[in-house]
């Protein structure tokens, strides 16, 4: 704890985390490992052992028709395996997916990844937004965590 303008500041909890980055497609701009470990230890609130993997679009397209039943690949895939102390989980975020939506919303990369990479955190630890309540409670929970780390407001239009 440290003393704040009087009053004492508690500092968020330290988790454990084993980190494995699997960089299974190129580009210049992704996001290199350490800032992978920032944001998943950002979003944690346990223990855990993660591997995020960067893939293309056939692999992301391929996760996508296997383990959702949808014939397209998506941004971001969050893998969790159950009852695991600590818990375990995979994220895979799909490249060519995450570059065009940067584009095409005039977002920042960096920022982008950082936001999915919370996001897949988020859903290892059982959150998710399949109903508005938990849609709005995982929402609010990404923005403080990603405005915390200095990037703008995910959910705020751009432009």
């Amino acid at each position: 704890m440290a003393r704040v303008g009087g009053r004492v500041a508690r500092s968020k909890p330290r988790y454990r985390l084993a980190l494995t980055v699997q960089y299974a497609s190129e580009n210049d701009g992704l996001p290199t490992r350490s800032r992978l470990r920032t944001w998943v230890k950002a979003a944690l609130q346990c223990d855990a052992d993660v591997t995020v993997r960067l893939v293309d679009a056939e692999e992301g397209r391929t996760l996508n028709r296997q383990y959702r039943g949808r014939d397209q690949a998506t941004n971001v895939l969050t893998f969790a395996y159950p009852d695991t102390d600590p818990l375990s989980g995979d994220i895979a975020l799909c490249v060519p997916v995450v570059e065009r939506e940067t584009r095409d919303q005039r977002k920042n990369p960096q920022a982008h990844y950082a936001h999915l990479v919370v996001h897949g955190t988020l859903h290892l630890q059982g959150y998710d937004h399949e109903k508005a309540a938990d849609a709005r409670v995982m929402e609010t929970l990404e923005t403080e965590i990603v405005t915390g780390l200095g990037y703008a407001d995910p959910y705020k239009k751009q432009g």
